[in-house]
């Protein structure tokens, strides 16, 4: 065993799953270099999170992999539907084919993507995501290593000072960084090194997950689904699809009040176990892996520790049946890239990073809080309707998409404005976007969706924003590009891009369907952050226009 001299990066990521791999892709976006330490050999073997929802796959837009993400989940295209019965062959045997014109639609369109954005959420399984995020990371320029864990933290007003090991080789290497994002998971030991406490009500339920082959494509062909779940007096759990043809995983349960651990559960038993729940005595299975865990509800009091911070299940562990933990993870990762970007890159105030606390952790704590509610008692998902399970998913359904949160005006980088004395009603668009999830040019909301053309080829609206600050104005918006550009020598190392949007405008809307969602009069505009969340508003060009854009600017960026 060796230790080697220091290294010296901007930033030290700990944990190589969704949070720390997208992390990674996500500063190198910005231009800022990392590097991310993970404890395993790889990315996941174990499918865990089977899908994105239609906010992160704008985000992986915007990285230009929403096509790969599309690709890696191609098999579970078919999955739709929660079932219930004694045996995955008696639920089978009880539902009719579709017919085969079907089976290759996506199932994940809860609103049409034209309305709500330029993407639909899909499903896909974390061990098929991670290599695409993986790949995209290091191609980046991200230094991604494997098989090196962190085994010590330390921190003070200037730096981050961290110990990892090769678990191969025993060697150890300090690491001193700025700044240090710990997505090292549900039992993070960074978060217990600090000494972080947190909420919520803990475990729900105890679990095996049991990885395993087993040819069911013809069983379930043209009637594919995404959760079955199994209920006999011999075994309790859900089977939830990879692949629709010889992967699956089934979470069974197990009651420590009865005695039972998970030691009870060898192989040859589970194996036994998985028939009667599958309804074929006789069926070929080969397990391969049995992990378990616990549906849980977990969440930080705190996200950011001066220079350390939490994001993923180290920052808000929840039951996966909303699909959200992680999708809360990669917006996680994006809303702190660019903060941590713009602090590194002297175009922000210190102060930026503590909106990542105030933005972030209410995201984390509601959609933790909502996973949980479309469970029962022993943890598994609400099959069956009844007053608990409509409760349960009347609670998690806005967010399921990932647009159902608006951040607060309590954060330096969202300006509040006041909409007195009608609420805003008067200029509210009246669309699925806006009536359901605040889509409609708020300050601390996503900015809005419209179809438009920029040099001649249709984009979304959002496929302007991601990687500096955008103001984008109005069809008779002109003196808003002029003080931006006054503006801009007032801030020489701020990225900042400006857009006119009208029938004669760089960005062509014929029917001028921009002001309209992002709710501004012709001469209005509304400045975008680089996370796609709108920080400004104003619905008329004011007088003093440059002034006040300067300290706007100032605010935002806590100068």
């Amino acid at each position: 065993m060796s230790t080697t001299e220091a290294i010296r990066v901007p930033v030290l990521i700990v944990g190589g799953g969704i949070v720390g791999l997208s992390a990674s892709l996500f500063l190198s976006h910005h231009g800022i270099h990392s590097l991310l330490v993970e404890r395993h050999s790889g990315t996941s073997i174990h499918p865990r999170a089977r899908s994105v929802n239609a906010r992160t796959m704008e985000i992986f837009r915007n990285m230009g992999l929403s096509d790969m993400v599309r690709e890696a989940g191609s098999s579970l295209v078919p999955s739709f539907g929660i079932h219930s019965g004694t045996s995955l062959k008696s639920i089978m045997d009880a539902k009719p084919r579709r017919e085969d014109k079907t089976a290759d639609k996506p199932k994940m369109k809860f609103v049409s993507s034209s309305k709500t954005g330029p993407e639909d959420g899909i499903f896909v399984t974390q061990d098929m995501l991670e290599p695409v995020i993986l790949k995209a990371a290091r191609e980046s320029g991200g230094d991604v290593r494997f098989y090196i864990e962190c085994i010590g933290v330390e921190q003070d007003q200037e730096k981050v000072t961290a110990t990892i090991r090769d678990r191969e080789t025993g060697d150890k290497l300090t690491v001193i960084a700025d700044y240090l994002i710990a997505g090292d998971g549900a039992k993070s030991p960074i978060r217990s090194q600090l000494g972080v406490s947190t909420t919520g009500c803990g475990a729900i339920g105890h679990m095996l997950s049991i990885l395993f082959h087993a040819d069911l494509k013809s069983l379930v062909k043209r009637r594919e689904f995404s959760i079955c779940v199994v209920n006999n007096p011999e075994v309790v759990g859900s089977l939830t699809a990879i692949n629709n043809s010889d992967r699956w995983v089934f979470h069974l349960s197990y009651d420590p009040a009865k005695g039972e651990k998970p030691e009870d559960f060898p192989p040859e038993k589970c194996k036994d176990l998985l028939r009667i729940a599958l309804g074929i005595p006789d069926i070929d299975i080969e397990i391969v892996s049995i992990l378990p865990w616990e549906p849980t509800v977990q969440v930080v009091t705190k996200l950011q520790h001066s220079r350390i911070f939490h994001a993923g299940d180290a920052a808000h562990t929840m039951p996966p049946y909303g699909g959200q933990g992680a999708n809360t993870a990669i917006s996680d990762a994006y809303n702190l890239a660019w903060k941590i970007s713009a602090v590194l890159k002297h175009q922000a105030g210190p102060g930026l990073l503590q909106t990542y606390d105030i933005e972030r952790l209410p995201v984390g704590k509601a959609a933790a809080e909502a996973s949980a509610t479309v469970a029962d008692e022993r943890g598994i998902i609400y099959a069956k309707i009844s007053w608990g399970a409509l409760m349960g998913y009347a609670s998690i359904l806005p967010i399921t998409s990932g647009f159902g949160y608006v951040y607060s005006s309590q954060s330096p980088a969202v300006v509040g404005e006041s909409r007195w004395p009608l609420g805003g009603v008067t200029w509210k668009a009246w669309s699925v976007p806006s009536l359901l999830f605040s889509m409609d040019g708020r300050p601390g909301s996503r900015a809005p969706h419209v179809w438009v053309e920029k040099d001649g080829n249709r984009i979304s609206t959002l496929d302007l924003f991601g990687k500096e600050f955008v103001l984008v104005a109005g069809s008779a918006g002109d003196s808003w590009v002029e003080a931006c550009q006054e503006v801009k020598k007032k801030f020489s190392c701020l990225e900042f891009t400006t857009y006119g949007v009208g029938p004669k405008a760089e960005i062509v809307d014929t029917q001028r369907r921009w002001e309209t969602a992002a709710g501004i009069s012709s001469t209005g505009a509304l400045l975008v952050r680089p996370d796609g969340y709108v920080a400004w508003r104003q619905r008329r060009a004011p007088a003093h226009l440059q002034d006040m854009l300067e300290g706007v600017m100032r605010e935002i960026l806590c100068l």
